[in-house]
Order: structure tokens, then C-alpha cells, then sequence
């Protein structure tokens, strides 16, 4: 099990030890795993990625939390985050300008901009819209609206190979034969290839 070993806040940075290779985290590092979840093979095979959830990460009441879309879009901690996922491996990436992009007022924007999501639904139809939210959806948008930026590119539904049987049969179970084929997405592959990020640590 990851442990947390030491805990002090400076500025914007929460320096600690879970492992010893990890460095210092900040408010707005994005966080990326292989999950559990019913649907998680499918997307694995979809995207050629074995990144299948992400979220990001801030500090709260002295804590490393995860805002996250699941069911429903909700706050987890750290190291619960971690240890849901496969093996608990996970990837972290960073602004490659953070330093100057990430001041305290953008990352206040960040989390009132994430926190206007709590509690919404996750939405397994991958839409395009703030009524239901997923994973890499959420993330995206949160950093658009405050820095107007693109972190991956969107991509079609057409764009993707559903000719698996394991995809075919989840994609029946969601869209019967009306795949909305039009439908933009951002997948957390994408977010994860952007030119955007550099990254910070990794166990895989």
C-alpha cells in the first residue's frame, strides 16, 4: 500500500513522500490510471492505451484529494485514488509552464471551476454537454474555461475502431445500433499524449 510518510504545505506545493522517487505535488497536476471499472477494457482497446481514468489533483485542509467523475463527480483522497486502481499504477503529468501558470488565483479558478461539477452524474454516453460528465471530460473542461487551453485533442466516435467483440457488445449495451457517431470525445490517451503536460512521475 502507498503510504503518505510526511506532510507539509509551502506556497502551492505539498511536499511529502509516498514513495521515494515521488516529488512534490501541486494543486492541478493531472493523474492518470488503468481502472476497474466495467468499462475500462473496452476503452483500453478503443484508444491503444492502457490509461483508462484520470482526474486532478488539489490540496484541501491539508490533503491531496482527487476531483474525479465517477458516480457522481466527487472529491477522493489521494491514496484512496491510487489503490482502486490496477496494481496501484498511475502517471502523473504537469502544465509544462505551471510555474508561471499555476498561481494561487488560477488554481482557486480551477477548484470553483471543478467544484460547479460536484455531485453531477457520470455519463457513460460520452456526450458533449455539462448535463452528465466522465472522467477526461471533466478535466478538459475545467482547464479550458480557466486557461483556455486544449490539453489533447478531441476526436470523433467515427475516428475509433469498435470491431472488437469486447467493444462491440459495450457499445451494443450503451447505443444499440445508434452509435452517435459525431459525437466529439476526449479520451484520457489524449490528454495523457498532450504536447502541453510534461511528466512528473510514473510506476508503470
Amino acid at each position: 500500500m502507498v503510504r503518505l510518510i510526511c506532510l507539509f504545505y509551502t506556497g502551492l506545493v505539498l511536499s511529502f513522500a509516498q514513495t521515494p522517487e515521488l516529488p512534490p505535488l501541486k494543486s492541478g497536476d493531472l493523474i492518470f490510471q488503468t481502472s476497474r471499472s466495467a468499462q475500462s477494457q473496452a476503452l483500453q482497446i478503443v484508444t491503444q492505451s492502457k490509461l483508462s481514468h484520470m482526474g486532478v489533483i488539489f490540496l484541501r485542509d491539508d490533503s491531496l484529494y482527487v476531483l474525479e467523475a465517477v458516480q457522481p463527480v466527487k472529491w477522493t483522497p489521494l491514496q484512496s485514488w491510487i489503490a482502486r486502481g490496477v496494481e496501484g499504477r498511475f502517471t502523473i503529468k504537469r502544465l509544462k509552464n505551471a510555474d508561471s501558470l499555476l498561481t494561487a488565483g488560477k488554481i482557486n479558478q480551477l477548484l470553483s471551476a471543478g467544484q460547479a461539477y460536484l455531485g453531477k452524474n457520470y455519463d457513460p454516453y460520452f456526450e458533449w454537454s455539462d448535463d452528465r460528465i466522465y472522467c477526461s471530460e471533466l478535466v478538459w473542461k475545467i482547464y479550458n474555461s480557466v486557461f483556455n487551453l486544449q490539453i489533447g485533442t478531441q476526436q470523433k466516435m467515427a475516428e475509433f475502431d469498435f470491431s472488437h467483440p469486447l467493444v462491440k457488445a459495450k457499445m451494443m449495451e450503451r447505443f444499440g445500433d445508434n452509435i452517435p457517431l459525431d459525437e466529439w470525445v476526449i479520451t484520457p490517451e489524449a490528454m495523457f499524449q498532450s504536447g502541453l503536460l510534461t511528466q512528473i512521475w510514473s510506476n508503470y
